[in-house]
């Protein structure tokens, strides 16, 4: 992927969005989330960014907030947990230990 094309097509298709979901808030109450990669720090981007009025929130290059377990192995939990109730902390802790311990062994390579 090119900074043009990341221009052209996706911040064209996260301002279309924003639009559709909250016609009456303006783009500078966006926030994105970016990663270090070339085309996010491209000129063309942060210029494009800037003209939209969305806002970057800054993004460690290697933080341990965003474990690759957040990409994996949560939303997997999250979905088999869905719509369960818990009236305590530690029922759910529980339930979410209970189903990591489900996930085979070799998903966590």
């Amino acid at each position: 992927m090119t900074a043009t094309y990341y221009v052209q097509n996706v911040l064209s298709q996260v301002k279309s969005a924003s639009n559709e979901q909250r016609p009456k808030v303006s783009t500078s109450r966006t926030l994105l989330l970016h990663d270090d990669a070339g085309p996010h720090k491209a000129r063309a981007t942060t210029q494009s960014l800037r003209e939209l009025g969305i806002q970057v929130l800054p993004h460690p290059a290697y933080s341990p907030d965003l474990e690759s377990c957040d990409f994996c192995l949560f939303p997997i939990s999250k979905d088999r947990l869905a719509g369960r109730k818990f009236d305590r902390i530690q029922d759910l802790a529980k339930a979410v230990n209970s189903e990591l311990r489900t996930i085979p062994e070799e998903d966590y390579q």
